[in-house]
């Protein structure tokens, strides 16, 4: 009697079996094994939770072939079990599904292989019967040379909570380029560990913290951020305007800088409008001798202050006043 054991499921012919016909269960099998190289594609019920393939014994089954590409309509993710459970093979799987969900791949009661929609994994199938996993073959791939990509994107990561990085294997040092996912942090640093001896960190409001030395082999530029007064008051973010400039339109007093860091140094542009105003600081602003200069007051002409921040106040490092702005 014939059986079909194999991980193609084709025909294997019992000795002795189908004298003077087993030329057309051969020819059969050529073509199924043809099949198997090529590409099928299988549409899954709309909206189905489950589905199933089970190659076929013997016969043409989309399932059977190397690239097999899912297609339908889902509205939540779909587990796709493969039978028989006892296949070993390897497969490239596509969800062509629409409606932006996920497909399962799963063989037995092991571990499963997401795909998300409109993309494509190479899977393993460990015909392991009942407890059958499906493994993603490219996991742990190790590229012993060079490897291009001639794609725009190459995403890292697949939205869950967890840290993703590049690591730059040295011989002496490793450096590596990482998110660090719980602080939604873009980090370069010393070592493979993504928070370990940053070097660079970029935070969500593009924010950067450079905590060592930084050299520049030409001039450095810190953009000049305009700040406005309202209701009489100037506010002032330290970090998103060190370099600031205040045209005044109205008297005012320049409030306390927000987002102050100990050691931060920022300075003040107070441009005079075609009406004088008369300008005034908050208290955490010390000057020598704790007296408050007097800011230019006529029309047209320009005072610059700077400032550190010594953890508690900040404290005037330089002047320059009743200059012209052209």
């Amino acid at each position: 009697m014939a059986t079909y054991v194999n991980n193609l499921r084709l025909k294997e012919i019992a000795t002795g079996d189908e004298s003077g016909t087993w030329g057309t269960s051969t020819n059969t099998n050529l073509e199924l094994i043809g099949e198997a190289l090529g590409i099928g594609t299988e549409a899954i019920t709309t909206n189905a939770d489950t589905h199933t393939t089970t190659v076929a014994d013997g016969s043409a089954d989309a399932g059977r072939a190397m690239y097999l590409k899912y297609t339908g309509t889902l509205d939540s993710a779909c587990t796709i079990t493969i039978g028989p459970n006892t296949m070993k093979r390897v497969q490239i799987i596509e969800n062509a599904t629409s409606g932006s969900q996920n497909i399962i791949i799963s063989q037995g009661s092991g571990a499963n292989v997401t795909i998300a929609a409109g993309k494509v994994a190479v899977v393993q199938l460990d015909g392991a019967g009942s407890g059958a996993a499906v493994l993603d073959v490219f996991t742990d791939l190790a590229v012993t040379d060079s490897l291009s990509i001639n794609g725009t994107t190459l995403t890292i990561g697949d939205a869950t909570a967890e840290d993703t990085k590049i690591v730059f294997d040295g011989n002496a040092q490793d450096f590596y380029v990482g998110l660090d996912d719980s602080a939604d942090d873009l980090v370069i640093g010393l070592g493979s560990t993504v928070g370990t001896t940053p070097a660079i960190s970029v935070d969500e409001d593009q924010f950067v913290t450079m905590p060592k030395k930084v050299t520049a082999s030409t001039s450095a530029n810190i953009s000049q951020v305009a700040i406005t007064s309202s209701s009489n008051a100037t506010a002032w973010d330290a970090r998103a305007a060190a370099n600031a400039y205040y045209v005044t339109v109205e008297n005012t007093t320049i409030s306390a800088p927000s987002n102050a860091v100990e050691g931060a140094i920022i300075s003040i542009e107070i441009a005079q409008g075609g009406t004088a105003r008369t300008v005034a600081w908050n208290t955490v602003f010390e000057f020598a001798a704790s007296t408050a200069p007097t800011v230019t007051a006529t029309a047209s002409k320009t005072d610059i202050f700077a400032f550190r921040y010594n953890g508690s106040v900040w404290q005037e490092i330089g002047r320059s006043q009743n200059m012209a702005q052209t």
